[in-house]
């Protein structure tokens, strides 16, 4: 009997383990494996089988009780839940330091990203040479967007003072998801996704973690 549930929207601890188990899979088909249970995907994964099983089916998985998932199709199903189907633009407004390291950021290739604009408005680093792109002034965004096309994604690393401005730019050239590093919230119109990544935040909670964990060291790591 297959194991199938209608998909629903996935909550964001799920689509954020669902790489885990795509890299497995991927490890699996390298070698041959054609099949897995999901204990076997689990233990590849880091994680539980429960835990497996019901983030899969969010995506109206194709496990067969008993037999497990079809490596082939379960990793189709998965490339097309995180978008690695298709090529995503992502344009990077702001290149000071933190901008420069996410523009170097060596994660995105082959992880269904690509880099195709570095913007900025100081004119000391407008028209120099970033890993071989050429930095364009914040006011070419429209323009670049627009040779982007669809699904293009932008990311805000300015400082938190210039950040509205940057994501009321982002919207009015078209882009419909940003990840925001700036210390500060943005306003924004119904229907643009939004992910805000607070360094100092993150911080604060791996401090708290760590802490627990020296509480109770036999408990093994914690995971947020």
């Amino acid at each position: 009997m297959v194991e199938a549930t209608e998909r629903r929207e996935l909550s964001d601890a799920t689509v954020l383990r669902l790489p885990s188990y795509l890299d497995a899979l991927d490890s699996l088909r390298a070698r041959g494996v054609r099949g897995v249970s999901s204990e076997e995907l689990a233990t590849a994964a880091g994680v539980t089988s429960a835990m497996l099983r019901k983030d899969l089916s969010q995506l109206g998985s194709l496990g067969v009780r008993g037999v497990g998932y079809e490596t082939e199709a379960l990793r189709s199903q998965l490339m097309t839940a995180l978008g690695r189907d298709a090529v995503r633009p992502v344009v990077i407004v702001g290149l000071g330091r933190l901008g420069l390291a996410i523009a170097s950021h060596g994660g995105f290739d082959g992880d269904g990203f690509e880099v195709v604009g570095l913007l900025d408005h100081d004119p000391q680093v407008v028209g120099t040479t970033v890993l071989g792109r050429e930095v364009r002034d914040v006011r070419d965004l429209p323009q670049v967007v627009a040779v982007a096309g669809p699904g293009t994604i932008g990311v805000v690393a300015t400082p938190g003072s210039a950040a509205q401005d940057v994501a009321d730019l982002l919207v009015s050239a078209g882009v419909r998801a940003i990840l925001t590093f700036a210390p500060t919230p943005l306003r924004v119109p119904e229907g643009i996704a939004v992910r805000e990544v607070d360094l100092s935040c993150e911080l604060r909670l791996l401090a708290y973690r760590s802490r627990a964990v020296a509480a109770h060291p036999t408990a093994g790591g914690v995971r947020a």
